[in-house]
């Protein structure tokens, strides 16, 4: 009986043991598979930050997915709500210098921010929120919002109309703002290529390469 006992006791510690290494082992298979997903992913991202139009192409498609989607349901406004909000707050970001004038003037005291002399340094226009993080932002927001509108739990009964007007408010608000940012600070969020000054005028690389009659 004791013998059977030691034997049974240690067929159990054998397998528990098996079992053990098994569950053990496949953390690190899990593990891999991630990092390798992960890695694929992200040279999938690198590959695609040179093509601007054909990101923004995407975007365009993600994007009208989730207006036909949200059209034919009739419903989860909240989230195209929330989405508006976020994407709102990202498009601010993406106009914004990445140092705000108000704070450096405030730093440094005023100022010139710009150059004015054909001495001085051309300085392109640093975003907050650089162009490829703000795609990829604006349509990831997209795919969750989209993958959303399948749950029932987040199509909140609401009246769409005052959600809509209260966003255009905001819009209209927040833009008028940047705007005024803009004009006081004098900058603008875009720039083409390296200017220099003459006198008054600034002349861009692209300008000095185009033919004189």
């Amino acid at each position: 009986m004791e013998g059977e006992g030691g034997t049974r006791l240690g067929e159990r510690g054998h397998s528990e043991t098996a079992m053990d290494s098994s569950s053990d082992g496949g953390v690190p298979v899990l593990s891999a598979w991630a990092a390798a997903a992960s890695r694929r992913y992200q040279h999938l991202l690198d590959k695609a930050t040179p093509h601007v139009f054909r990101r923004w192409l995407w975007f365009g498609a993600v994007a009208v997915a989730y207006a036909i989607r949200v059209w034919f349901v009739q419903g989860f406004y909240i989230v195209s709500y929330a989405l508006g909000i976020y994407v709102l707050n990202l498009f601010i970001a993406f106009l914004s210098p990445q140092v705000d004038p108000e704070i450096q003037e405030l730093v440094d005291g005023p100022g010139p921010s710009l150059p004015t002399r054909s001495s001085d340094e051309f300085r392109p226009f640093v975003r907050r929120l650089p162009e490829f993080k703000f795609w990829y932002s604006i349509t990831r927001a997209f795919c969750i919002a989209f993958i959303l509108t399948f749950f029932s739990v987040f199509d909140v009964p609401v009246f769409w109309p005052i959600l809509l007007f209260y966003w255009v408010v905001l819009f209209t608000v927040t833009m008028k703002r940047q705007i005024l940012h803009m004009i006081k600070y004098k900058y603008v969020p875009f720039s083409s290529g390296k200017q220099r000054y003459i006198g008054k005028r600034a002349v861009s690389s692209d300008d000095e390469s185009a033919p004189s009659n």
